[in-house]
């Protein structure tokens, strides 16, 4: 009898993302959803976009202060980005 390969929904998901060139975005939506855990709610729904290009990470965020504690803090959470999601994925961060 032969024995059945089961994917996890993840697996499949991060299959076809490297078949057709979208492991970035994913990655940003990873980041995201781990900034909703980070964040309280308030301070979350200021941020307006997460994307990943070329291995830099863009946040845009609406609100002026929480976008200049992002840039204060910038060494911190890039080192906080890097060990979550690998620094070889992550190389710099860019606050926008």
């Amino acid at each position: 009898m032969k024995k059945k390969r089961e994917f996890q929904s993840s697996e499949l998901v991060k299959s076809f993302a490297k078949i057709y060139g979208f492991e970035d975005k994913l990655l940003a939506f990873e980041i995201k959803d781990f900034l909703h855990e980070y964040l309280k709610d308030a301070l979350f729904a200021e941020i307006d976009s997460v994307n990943l290009k070329a291995k830099v990470l863009e946040i845009r965020i609406k609100s002026p202060l929480l976008k200049n504690d992002f840039r204060l803090r910038k060494s911190f959470f890039l080192k906080k980005f890097q060990e979550k999601f690998g620094a070889e994925n992550i190389t710099d961060l860019h606050v926008l």
